[in-house]
């Protein structure tokens, strides 16, 4: 019901042809955080009557129920009634800080990584799950430094803290970081731009749509 009374409450806020009212835009905390301020920033500069309520969460927002009007996803979304965008591939792997390196070397072979402090869960394990055979088979005990938040997992990366799992193209931000057993462990991800289909006539929800289509074909393409 609060989801539906939200929704209502968005519609109201600006008729389906105009440019103004409100969207809901929903993504993971990485995305929302590393990839989306700069886009929405362009977004609102060019649209200063739409305002955007972005929702950072691991989970999949429900856009049947109206929870969110447009989602940035990193699975191919099942639900019916939705649109979908594939926007393309964006690849993981595991960096680490040169400082690290330096203090502890690096790993040149998988079995290697017993001996490093590796970045990983406390008691949210999916991300891992998603990453395939490898991933399903972490245990918390395999990581020397364990939280389930992907941001700060991020930044105690970028702090030297272990060795961990990165977005190939936000890690290039940060010369420091070092690609490790690159050819060992990279796994890809893909990205979805969804919305529900009843919005497609919606203006401002089409306009924030196609413009994060076009930006995120920039990211996954190391262009962003």
């Amino acid at each position: 019901m609060a989801a539906a009374a939200a929704a209502l409450a968005r519609t109201a806020s600006g008729e389906a042809a105009a440019d103004r009212g409100s969207v809901r835009l929903t993504a993971s905390e990485i995305i929302g955080c590393e990839v989306l301020p700069p886009v929405l920033a362009a977004f609102r500069a060019e649209h200063p009557g739409i305002a955007v309520e972005l929702a950072l969460t691991n989970r999949n927002e429900d856009l049947a129920r109206r929870e969110a009007d447009i989602a940035v996803r990193m699975v191919r979304p099942t639900q019916s009634g939705l649109v979908a965008r594939r926007i393309g591939i964006s690849r993981i792997g595991l960096y680490a800080h040169r400082s690290y390196l330096a203090h502890f070397g690096e790993p040149r072979l998988l079995a290697d990584l017993k001996n490093h402090c590796v970045i990983g869960f406390d008691r949210d394990n999916r991300s891992f799950r998603a990453a395939g055979d490898i991933g399903r088979r972490l245990t918390r005990e395999d990581f020397g430094f364990r939280c389930d938040s992907d941001l700060a997992q991020l930044a105690a990366l970028r702090a030297g803290v272990g060795i961990g799992g990165c977005q190939e193209n936000i890690a290039r931000r940060t010369p420091e970081l070092v690609a490790i057993l690159p050819n060992t462990l990279n796994y890809a991800l893909e990205v979805w731009l969804v919305m529900h289909e009843d919005l497609r006539a919606t203006r401002r929800v089409r306009l924030l749509f196609d413009h994060l289509a076009g930006r995120l074909k920039d990211y996954v393409k190391g262009r962003l």
